[in-house]
C-alpha cells in the first residue's frame, strides 16, 4: 500500500445504554445525517423487544446483542483469479468487519421487512435473529454454505 492506513476513528457510547456497539449501529442506521431520528427509532425498537419479550428474563439489550451473535458470519467467499479462472476462496471474517457486516444485515433486512414503522420492522428482525429464524440468519447461513462448498479452494488463500 503506497498510503498510510487511516486512523480508527473513536466512537463515543451513546447516551441511554452508554455502549460504543449502539452507536455503531445507529450510524449505520442513520440516513441523511439524522442521527437523533435513528436513535428514536432504536430505542423504540429496543422498547418494543422488551414488551413482546416480557417472559423472557433477558433485557432486551441483551436480546439485541445476542441476535447481532447470531448473524455475525464467521467465514465468506472472496473471488480470486487463477489461471483465467476464478475460484471463490473460503476467508475467515476479521473481527471488525464481522459486526459492521452483522449490523449491515440486520438493518438492510429489516428495511426490506413489511410494517407500519421502521422500529417495528427492526424489532421483528431483532426477535427473528434471535431465534435464529429471518433474513438476515439466513444471509449468514447462506455465506457459511458457500465456504463450505468452496473449501475445496482454501489453498488459493492470499
Amino acid at each position: 500500500m503506497r498510503k498510510s492506513k487511516p486512523k480508527k476513528r473513536i466512537l463515543l457510547p451513546d447516551p441511554k445504554f452508554h455502549e460504543v456497539l449502539v452507536t455503531q449501529f445507529v450510524n449505520n442506521l442513520m440516513l441523511q445525517g439524522k442521527k437523533s431520528i435513528a436513535y428514536s427509532i432504536f430505542y423504540d425498537a429496543i422498547d418494543m423487544v422488551g414488551e413482546k419479550m416480557k417472559d423472557s428474563d433477558k433485557a432486551p439489550l441483551d436480546v439485541w446483542k445476542k441476535a447481532l451473535e447470531n448473524i455475525t458470519p464467521q467465514v465468506e467467499v472472496k473471488s480470486r483469479r487463477v489461471g483465467g479462472a476464478n475460484f471463490q476462496v473460503p476467508t475467515e471474517v476479521r473481527p471488525e468487519r464481522k459486526v459492521s457486516l452483522a449490523i449491515k444485515n440486520m438493518i438492510l433486512f429489516a428495511r426490506k421487512r413489511s410494517g407500519h414503522s421502521m422500529s417495528e420492522k427492526l424489532a421483528a428482525e431483532i426477535q427473528a435473529a434471535y431465534n435464529c429464524e429471518g433474513a438476515a440468519y439466513k444471509r449468514k447461513e447462506d455465506m457459511h454454505k458457500m465456504a463450505e462448498a468452496n473449501k475445496a479452494f482454501a489453498h488459493f488463500r492470499f
